[in-house]
């Protein structure tokens, strides 16, 4: 069972994926976070949450990208049988 899971899957889709997501997702998190500040909290101090919210997301999107993306490991070839006569 465990290799199933040595060899990561072909291609950068999942790190692509992930990236796309993260972000998306981080930047609700942030236009809520703003609609909610509004009427509470001064404007530069708003934008200064919704800035550190944003930096995490393409923080972590350019690592979720870089990380998934990377080239497939080949696994180890089998050796080949001994011919005996």
């Amino acid at each position: 069972m465990i290799l199933f899971f040595d060899i990561p899957p072909a291609g950068g889709g999942i790190g692509i994926f992930a990236a796309v997501a993260f972000f998306l997702i981080l930047a609700a998190v942030a236009f809520i976070a703003f609609k909610l500040l509004k009427k509470t909290v001064k404007m530069a101090f708003r934008m200064a949450i919704v800035a550190v919210i944003l930096v995490i997301a393409v923080a972590g999107s350019v690592s979720f990208w870089w990380l998934g993306s990377g080239k497939p490991s080949r696994p180890e070839p089998r050796p080949r049988p001994v011919q005996t006569k």
